[in-house]
């Protein structure tokens, strides 16, 4: 006997109506839990129950995949929040700061141009050096010397070869510190070269330093001399200490910077101690490290991803050796852990573009000259220093991945900034390099899920409501073919089995 056919024409149109509508009420009842939970936690209890309880059960070996549009991005408070065209910025409102770690454009950025036939810095953003270069290393007395009044007009230059042309015309009048500083920049073609020009540089800043320190009291005029010497003498230390740390003399480099801290600790807008801890990292001196940023991770001075990612880094270090994800989700987190994952959705609040680059799921360029924090132009200028660090500590590379989608708790920093789109656009090279947008907070797969499946049967209940007869028949069609596959296995097994044993079995 067919029971599937059977089964079918006992049910009464009622039935269809019944059915429909009580799987309406629940698949709604799922989406609206669904909904309250992703507001409140930022993601799906399905999906967080399947990775954190199902997926160990059942031999999964990541707790999380890196799906970057959620894992590397934190909840765009602004738009969570309301975005008010008050709140819109222009570029010119976005504070682009020089970047702590840049290259030297003629050991590095021209010979990345040489070996690619690419440009990768923006005019926008050599401009914005030139500005800088005007500001620290030129004054209004600067006419009274003809060496510094060739230089005035050099940094002014748009050309290249025409700075280096003026920067040797200064040298054959006198030794010139800040002729030295453009030749050792864009000229020299190795860092070696460039080191021997900065100590060359060296003799003349300090030179020019200890003779203005004795005339700054004797007016306005010579005190703008004197700080455009601290500036020069400070910016050849810097670089003769970065140019160590690339010739693999890092202790050194460490010690140079120390020092100069130490005898310019008003000049914070260098930003030397983010050259500091990137040596100590490569020393693998994290005791320092925390010393550091115990000093520089406060609240009154302005966050860099440097600061928030290198405090990250060395939380997940201290748990990453005894860390497993499988035993976290029995036993919960410990305190250690859950300082790490703190620090880590801290880290990823303030820019949420670097665990893109730390996990490799986007290719890294030469950083820029000037970075806009918060940014893009910020994480890529952090992970092409910073990879190397992450990826020496066994587990901490894989850090980020132990938390399935890091979002913004308790919103530590102002809401992030929406012109930081418009300004990385102007720092980075666009051509050959897509830009990192802020990731918005996008709806889990079940959310839209049981929001398909609960306007689906709305729409069946209403169907059948309204027209039940004709509903009953596509129903039963439906289950018709449904259990087709079934209905042909039975008639096999009755075919195979004797009738006697299938007569046994059908009364059991």
């Amino acid at each position: 006997p067919d029971y599937s056919h059977m089964f079918l024409n006992t049910l009464t149109p009622k039935f269809y109506v019944a059915l429909t509508g009580t799987s309406s009420l629940i698949s709604g009842l799922i989406l609206i839990f669904e909904w309250w939970y992703f507001r409140k936690y930022g993601t799906s209890f399905i999906e967080q129950v399947s990775v954190s309880h199902l997926r160990p059960l059942l031999g999964g070996v990541d707790t999380a995949a890196p799906n970057n549009n959620n894992s590397s991005s934190s909840s765009n408070s602004s738009s969570s929040n309301g975005e008010t065209d008050s709140s819109r910025q222009s570029v010119s409102e976005c504070k682009v700061w020089r970047n702590p770690l840049n290259l030297f454009r003629g050991a590095e950025y021209n010979r990345y141009t040489w070996v690619t036939g690419r440009e990768p810095l923006t005019y926008y953003d050599m401009n914005l050096s030139a500005q800088d270069h005007q500001t620290f290393f030129t004054c209004d007395s600067d006419h009274l010397r003809p060496a510094d009044a060739i230089m005035q007009k050099a940094w002014r230059e748009r050309n290249p070869q025409a700075r280096i042309s003026a920067a040797h015309e200064a040298l054959e009048l006198e030794d010139c510190a800040t002729a030295y500083i453009l030749l050792a920049e864009e000229e020299a073609t190795t860092i070696m070269e460039a080191e021997r020009l900065f100590k060359q540089a060296l003799k003349a800043g300090e030179l020019c330093y200890r003779r203005s320190q004795t005339l700054q009291h004797h007016g306005t005029q010579y005190e703008a001399q004197h700080r455009r010497d601290t500036n020069v003498l400070v910016y050849i230390k810097r670089r003769l200490a970065m140019c160590s740390r690339k010739l693999g003399r890092t202790r050194e480099a460490v010690k140079m910077m120390r020092d100069l801290m130490k005898e310019f600790p008003l000049l914070s807008m260098f930003n030397i101690h983010e050259n500091l801890l990137e040596s100590l990292l490569e020393l693998q001196n994290y005791a320092d490290v925390q010393a550091v940023l115990a000093k520089y991770d406060d609240i009154s001075l302005p966050k860099s991803a440097t600061i928030c990612y290198t405090a990250a880094l060395l939380k997940a270090r201290a748990v990453s050796d005894k860390f497993s994800p499988e035993a976290a989700s029995r036993r919960g987190l410990s305190t250690a852990e859950m300082n790490a994952v703190e620090a880590i959705h801290r880290a990823v609040e303030f820019n949420p573009h670097v665990p893109k680059y730390l996990l490799e799921m986007k290719s890294l360029i030469l950083p820029p000259e000037h970075i806009l924090k918060r940014g893009d132009s910020e994480a890529i200028a952090y992970a092409f220093f910073h990879l190397q660090h992450w990826k020496r500590v066994e587990g901490t590379y894989n850090s980020f991945r132990m938390i399935p989608y890091p979002l913004e708790k308790g919103h530590l920093f102002y809401p992030y900034p929406i012109c930081t789109e418009t300004a990385d656009r102007e720092l980075l090279p666009t051509v050959f390099h897509e830009v990192s947008v802020y990731p918005k907070k996008e709806l889990p797969f079940f959310i839209l899920f049981t929001a398909g499946l609960c306007s689906f049967t709305a729409m069946l209940a209403l169907l059948t409501h309204q027209f039940p007869e004709l509903m009953g028949v596509f129903a039963k069609a439906f289950l018709s073919t449904l259990f087709a596959p079934l209905n042909f296995i039975m008639e096999k097994v009755e075919s195979i089995l004797p009738s006697s044993l299938w007569h046994q079995l059908t009364r059991i």
